[in-house]
């Protein structure tokens, strides 16, 4: 069933609130910090805690019925979260690592999933502002600092020296071997989000995961993907979906948008 058009004002309010959480993770960046594991051994940071914080309490006043799911929230029993049809879903500070190392590469995301697919996305990196956002009925955009919502559009067309975007902080065996067979190609290296952001302006061709990552960590980009052209599909050729089963835990994917090329070729016998 489609969704409800997503519209100009709650775009505009959604951005401001990245934008919000976006100063207060600068806020910590710009001092000395601590750094804490969590339970996965992932690294957590006060940056973390008040950009959710910032972002849970604006969309509880934005839509009061709508459920939240962020990374940096206890999370919901799958008995329940699986008959959410429309729900946010947040990752507050995407790219720890990158925060933890001072590189820049870091991002606010909030999307807004219906019936298990993302149709309204914001990914906001503070340390450039720049943001990106996508929706179904409005297309995808770029803003740097107060500057306009400018319109971008992926690549449909690659060129032959195809430029591979790839994971600053996580390498695989596997991906070593898929760019091995993938032919001539530039490999960008870039951490967080930020990877599917660059398919979707038509910086880069081909981002593809064989690594893991979970549901908030993709779910705002992916909305900036399909609204700019481009396509977030499982190694099975299937569109990458959420909230359908009791784990958080996204399959390996690909982000592009030329669809002439079978992307799935270099991977040969590999585990898909």
């Amino acid at each position: 069933m489609s969704a409800s058009p997503v519209t100009t004002e709650l775009r505009a309010a959604v951005i401001a609130l990245a934008k919000q959480a976006g100063a207060a993770i600068m806020d910590v960046y710009a001092k000395p910090f601590e750094v804490t594991a969590k339970s996965d051994a992932s690294p957590l940071t006060q940056a973390d805690l008040r950009s959710h914080q910032i972002i849970h309490s604006g969309l509880q006043s934005l839509a009061p019925g709508h459920p939240i799911l962020s990374e940096e929230s206890a999370i919901t029993p799958f008995v329940e979260r699986g008959k959410w049809r429309t729900y946010w879903l947040v990752d507050p500070l995407d790219g720890t690592k990158e925060f933890v190392s001072r590189n820049g590469e870091f991002t606010v995301n909030i999307a807004l999933i219906r019936d298990n697919a993302p149709i309204f996305g914001v990914v906001y990196a503070p340390a450039s502002s720049t943001l990106y956002v996508g929706a179904q009925n409005l297309g995808a955009h770029k803003q740097i600092g107060a500057g306009p919502l400018i319109p971008i559009r992926a690549q449909t067309k690659t060129p032959e020296t195809l430029r591979v975007v790839g994971s600053r902080s996580h390498g695989s065996e596997t991906l070593a071997a898929y760019l091995a067979n993938l032919g001539s190609h530039l490999l960008i290296a870039m951490g967080s989000s930020l990877k599917f952001c660059l398919v979707a302006e038509g910086a880069a061709d081909l981002y593809p995961r064989l690594g893991p990552t979970s549901e908030w960590d993709t779910a705002a980009a992916q909305a900036v993907v399909e609204a700019s052209g481009g396509i977030v599909s499982g190694w099975d050729g299937r569109r990458l979906l959420y909230n359908t089963k009791p784990d958080l835990l996204n399959p390996h994917f690909l982000v592009y948008a030329d669809r002439t090329r079978d992307w799935l070729k270099p991977l040969g016998t590999g585990v898909h």
